[in-house]
């Protein structure tokens, strides 16, 4: 029991395996699986619409002066992770199915996570707004960067995955529309969001149960995960973890070596190692092909716990140090 209080196996993370485990005995098929996926696209877009309408302009507006700091985020998101990614690709094929190569692929190329990424950096004491500004700055150029970066990395040796020009679109119309839409009402509506942030953070997170649910319930259905064994899994686990701790290592010993201040470290190594499952996840579902999406999240929805576990223990040995530090 003290190793689970440890791990913080919070509720929605209890709730992608029981999700997971319902696909598995309940897969959607045929006609239901149609309207659920209908259901999953408009869900998607009031998931990020809410996302936009919660980014104050105030926040922007403090954080946006830090380039360097967001340049350095943005490095390790979209340039050090890629290029970890891709001097593994080896190993991937070698030792995993192509589907969860491609995943690892897919994880190495996404944007950083907003919520947690903040709520860390604010836990350990750290640069709230520039955090802010650089998470939400990321997902947004994720849009555009990710589907490039996937054909980079990939080079075209998959039909997994659509023609980026056409994945960049329904990116752009499915998430980052709403995403803009959201954020420019915030003057009407943002006195509502800012009432109801907590039931809200629900309807985030039964968004992506949803979406797993659907993406999980396609690939049981064409029969993959009867073919991936307890040790692939467990093999996903160990790289997730060893991709985790080389980001980690190397853009906290970059930013001490570029100078920053200890709270501008801590907005860099939460907001520069996080992979967002929230957009990750709805993309991936706009960027390939039904069948293949189960699969190819599974290494995201793994990395993403492996780094709630791992920075939730950082984010309290920042705090605690910061206690005995003087001002």
């Amino acid at each position: 029991m003290d190793l689970l209080r440890r791990l913080q196996l919070d509720p929605f993370t209890l709730g992608l395996f029981v999700v997971v485990g319902i696909a598995a005995l309940l897969p959607a098929t045929g006609h239901a699986a149609d309207v659920l996926d209908l259901v999953t696209d408009l869900a998607i877009a009031a998931l990020f619409f809410m996302h936009g309408a919660k980014l104050s302009r105030e926040a922007v507006k403090e954080g946006t002066l830090h380039f360097r700091l967001h340049l350095t985020i943005l490095a390790s998101t979209f340039l050090f992770f890629p290029i970890l990614g891709f001097g593994a690709k080896p190993v991937f094929d070698a030792f995993l199915s192509p589907e969860l190569a491609l995943g690892f692929l897919f994880l190495a190329a996404l944007p950083s996570t907003v919520q947690s990424s903040i709520a860390f950096t604010a836990i350990a004491g750290g640069n709230v707004p520039a955090a802010v500004v650089a998470a939400s700055l990321s997902s947004l150029l994720g849009v555009f960067l990710t589907p490039v970066l996937m054909t980079v990395l990939v080079g075209g040796s998959t039909g997994a995955m659509e023609d980026p020009i056409s994945a960049i679109l329904k990116i752009v119309l499915q998430l980052l529309v709403p995403f803009l839409a959201g954020h420019f009402l915030r003057p009407w509506i943002g006195g509502f969001v800012e009432r109801h942030r907590g039931l809200l953070r629900y309807t985030d997170q039964g968004t992506i149960l949803l979406v797993v649910y659907t993406a999980f319930s396609a690939s049981v259905s064409e029969g993959f995960f009867a073919e991936t064994p307890l040790s692939m899994l467990l093999l996903i686990g160990i790289l997730s973890a060893l991709l985790l701790a080389l980001v980690m290592t190397l853009i906290t010993k970059i930013s001490r070596r570029l100078g920053f201040s200890r709270e501008d470290e801590i907005a860099i190594v939460f907001a520069g190692s996080k992979k967002s499952l929230a957009t990750g996840v709805p993309m991936a579902k706009v960027m390939f092909s039904s069948a293949s999406v189960g699969a190819i999240v599974l290494p995201l929805m793994i990395y993403h716990q492996i780094q709630l576990i791992v920075c939730a223990f950082l984010a309290q040995r920042y705090a605690t140090d910061a206690q005995g530090t003087p001002a």
